[in-house]
């Protein structure tokens, strides 16, 4: 079965359920997904700021843009600066996830903390922000 690529239903799903497992005390999937969320909205923008998206697999077209949100800043800013509208949609820095890795979905839970996926939550709560914005000025839908 062949599933299509959709980076705004990702990015709310992974949001919705970050939130949930927040208020649970469950902070490694919470942070987890944190990560996810923000990859999946700011990929979305940049979608709506020109990165081609390859038909047949619905990733980013050229490899480099097939990054995780703790590499995505450069490839953020390159196409929302090259955006005639994109000076609305800045993000002081990404910085917040400088310490997410997609790898740590195998580390054990005890290695995160409130602190941890309280500080990806603020970073993944900038970008669900933008995106609300993208979608109520029509960048999105």
């Amino acid at each position: 079965m062949k599933m299509t690529t959709d980076f705004l239903d990702a990015h709310k799903r992974h949001w919705e359920d970050a939130e949930l497992l927040f208020t649970a005390a469950r902070w490694a999937n919470a942070d987890h997904l944190y990560g996810l969320a923000a990859e999946c909205g700011l990929k979305r923008l940049m979608c709506a700021f020109g990165m081609k998206i390859d038909s047949a697999s619905g990733s980013p077209a050229r490899k480099k843009d097939r990054v995780h949100v703790d590499c995505i800043w450069e490839h953020y800013e390159a196409y929302r600066s090259g955006y005639h509208d994109g000076v609305s949609y800045s993000l002081s820095s990404l910085e917040f996830f400088s310490d997410w890795n997609i790898a740590q979905r195998y580390a054990p839970q005890g290695d995160f903390t409130r602190e941890i996926a309280a500080s990806h939550r603020d970073g993944a709560g900038k970008v669900y922000n933008l995106v609300k914005k993208a979608i109520w000025e029509g960048l999105i839908s």
